[in-house]
Parts: structure tokens; sequence; C-alpha cells
């Protein structure tokens, strides 16, 4: 039976949904702080969370921060009787699942609820099919893409503006594509623009198009690139670079549905879904003056992040087969396999460029390698993370003992222990002191992680 915390403080809300949630099947715990959220939290497994925004003391988002601290897996939902964009915002880029506004509907919440528990059953007990390795040409099955698949499933058929956040190489423009390919008019263009690819004294011809005239070397009218989209949709890759002009004019079309051509008076309707992706933090960029905060809000009305690599790396192995095969047939190889070494290398790199820096050093080793399997030797990763750190080759010998009689003084269970906490010194090391990324690396739970590193003393 799945079990359910509610965190509110107002106790008619939180006997409401114990009662409504015990009828759905659901063991239930309630908390009226976020100090007791915490505490049921650390002793005791729950499927889901839902809590309330506005609570004395700590918040709710401060909650979900704790919580995704404490086991990255727990799927939170936010409720509040505040609706905020900006709540949404900060809700969503924190690792909620969903958001939710009083007064709801019941039918709502229930759904909600039921797709957030499914989306993490299937990792938690290893019951993925080979069938669900990709989603709309996404390769993944980790927990943190199921999530992603499911909130694509339910934006995409809407009409709401979206913001994608995610580094550099994540694959945004993927999930722009996902979401256009299950909406209502995706049978419609689905135009992809990269703001910075375009020289700025070309993007507003490009994007709104330009009449007759209006600048040297305009020889005729021409469509921009909103126009050819009509009925369809826009992505707007890389959307922190655009100027303050442009800015301006994106934003009337969110609002007014309608566009000027560069040098022309005539009003042009155009109805496109504008899907919108950047690798900034367009929150400081707003508080630097490069980026208006109403259109931030317009474009941001469903935020959604994309996880790095490394913070989903049980789903390298299905990206490399996904890329050797790819590559394999591409350069007519006979390459089927990577060897396990291989893999192991690969599992232990943080990947700074995220999937397609992965997918280049298949590639490469595809080109590198001249029997039928790729080896370590064929592998190039790149000698720095991006804070210019060097990357470690290779764990450190765990266990250093002068001779075999020394070895077999300590006993199983003496030697057991010291390879135990030093390993677990050493994820942590690799992880900056991450408990969350440490228990990933040592494939253990956070609970045990942390039971284990109170009983070595390990500071």
């Amino acid at each position: 039976m799945p079990s359910i915390l509610v965190v509110d403080d107002e106790l008619s809300m939180r006997e409401f949904l114990k009662i409504l949630l015990e009828k759905e099947g659901y063991e239930v715990a309630t908390a009226s702080e976020a100090s007791s959220a915490i505490d049921f939290i650390q002793n005791q497994d729950f499927d889901l969370v839902l809590s309330d925004i506005k609570m004395p003391g700590m918040g709710g988002l401060s909650l979900l921060e704790k919580i995704k601290e404490m086991d990255s897996s727990i799927p939170v939902i936010m409720i509040t009787a505040y609706a905020s964009p900006e709540n949404a915002v900060v809700a969503m880029k924190s690792g909620a699942f969903d958001y939710i506004t009083k007064p709801f509907k019941v039918d709502e919440i229930i759904k909600i609820i039921k797709s957030a528990i499914s989306a993490t059953a299937a990792i938690k007990t290893g019951e993925v099919s080979a069938e669900s390795d990709s989603f709309e040409g996404i390769i993944g099955k980790s927990t943190e893409m199921l999530k992603i698949f499911n909130l694509i499933s339910r934006i995409a058929p809407t009409p709401a503006s979206i913001l994608i956040y995610g580094e550099s190489g994540t694959g945004k423009e993927l999930v722009a594509q996902a979401i256009h390919n299950l909406s209502k008019v995706q049978h419609k263009p689905f135009v992809p623009i990269t703001c910075s690819a375009i020289p700025e004294s070309l993007l507003e011809s490009e994007l709104f198009g330009h009449v007759k005239g209006s600048f040297t070397g305009a020889i005729s009218n021409k469509m921009g690139l909103f126009e050819l989209a009509d009925g369809g949709s826009v992505f707007l890759d890389e959307i922190g670079e655009l100027t303050p002009l442009i800015q301006t004019k994106l934003l009337r079309v969110l609002q007014e549905r309608e566009l000027k051509r560069v040098g022309g008076t005539d009003t042009i309707k155009v109805n496109v879904r504008i899907i919108a992706a950047t690798n900034k933090n367009l929150e400081e960029e707003i508080i630097a003056g490069r980026f208006r905060e109403d259109l931030f809000y317009r474009l941001a009305v469903v935020p959604l992040r994309v996880p790095a690599l490394r913070e989903r790396k049980g789903d390298v192995p299905l990206l490399v087969n996904h890329f050797l095969k790819k590559y394999s047939e591409k350069m007519e190889k006979d390459v089927q396999e990577i060897s396990s070494y291989a893999i192991k290398v690969l599992m232990e790199y943080d990947y700074p460029g995220n999937v397609r820096e992965l997918e280049n050093i298949v590639e490469r080793g595809v080109a590198l390698e001249s029997s039928n399997i790729i080896l370590p030797e064929s592998l190039t990763l790149s000698t720095y993370k991006k804070e210019g750190t060097p990357i470690e080759k290779k764990a450190d010998a765990f266990i250093s003992v002068d001779s075999e009689e020394e070895l077999y003084s300590k006993g199983l269970d003496e030697v057991m222990a010291a390879l135990e906490k030093e390993m677990i010194e050493h994820a942590l090391s690799k992880t900056d002191n991450s408990k969350i990324r440490a228990a990933e690396l040592l494939k253990i739970s956070f609970r045990s992680l942390r039971y284990k590193v109170q009983k070595y003393e390990i500071k």
C-alpha cells in the first residue's frame, strides 16, 4: 500500500486530505509543520509528500529542498492558496513533481498523485521493461527521466508556454520536439531557432520578417519564422541571449498573438505555441536588468528542468548502446559491443558536456576501434571538470597491507569494515560530500549511507 505524508498547518486541510486519500487506498500520515515532516521522513519510508507552501517557520519550498537532500527519489507535490508564477518556477526548479493551487478539484489531485507514484514505482521495484528505454526519441528510464516523460505527456496537449531549463548538451531540443509531437498541433510546423546563432543585426528580421526596402538588401518582402510556424510550435533555444528590443517584440507575440514585420505597418496575426529553453539563470538576468520580468513569467507558465547526465548515471549504458548502434551503422563498422571496463570508465566520468559529450565520446570510440568491441583505450575523455579541477582516472587502492600475514591477522570482518569505511570516504570525497550522490555511486539507499557514516564516525 503506497504511503503519503501530508504537511499542512491547517487542521481542516490535513483531515480532509487524510480521509480522501485513505478512501483511495493510501496509507496516510500528517504533519502540521516542516520540522515534524522531516522527523517522519527520517524514520519512515514514504512514496509521496504533499506539502503546503505557506507555513509558519520553515516554509514548503525550504522543506522541499530538505526532502530532496535526504532522498531525491521521493516525489513532492506542492499545494498553496497563494498561487504565483514565481512560486511555481521555484518549486519546479527545486525538484517538485507538480504544483496545485487551492481550491483544487478532487479528481485533479488524485490523478496527479497516481502519476507521481507510478512514475517512480517502476524504478524502485526494478520492473522497468526494455520497451520503456526511450520516450519520443529521448533515451532514459531513470527516475529523473520518468518524471520528465510524465510531465511532457501532461503538458503537451495544452497550449501553455513552456520554459525548459538545463545545462548545455542535456537534450532540451529533444524535449521541445517531444512536446510538439504529442501536442494537438503535431501536424503543423515545428520551427527551432537558436537565438545566439543568428547575428543580432539579422535576428529581428529572421524572427518577424521584413518588408521590401526596410533596410539595405531587403529587395522583397520576407516572412519571418513566426509566420512560417503559424499554427504550430516555435522553439527558442538560448532565450537568455535575446536583446531588449527583441524581448519586447516577443512579449507582444505572446500577449496579443500578433506581430509587425521590420519596416512594416500592417499587423499580422499569428497563432504559435512558444517553447523556450535556457542554460542561464533567468532570475539572475532579471535582477541584472538583462531580461524582462514580464516576459519571463509569460514564457515560464510551465517550467521544466532537464537533469544533467551526472544526475542520471543509470541511463549511461542505455545511451552508450544507442550511440554505439547509430555510429556503427553510419561508419559501416562491425563494432557491436563495449567492454565492461569501458562502461566502468564511462560510469565514473562526470560529463561536463552532458549527453552531447557522451555521444561524441562513443562516436570517437567507434571511429578509433579496430576490433568489434570498444575498449577503454579507445575512449577519449576530457581531463578537466567544468570548474577546472582534474578528474580522477581511477580510484585509489582501498586496503593497504604490507604482507599476507598482516591481511589475515585482521580477520574478514575487520577487513570488510575497513573497506566499507574507505569506500564511503572515497565516494563522499568524489561527490564533494554530497550524501545523495555518494549513495547513488555506492548503489545503496540514502538512509543506509547515513547509518554507516554515523557507525564509522566519518566526518
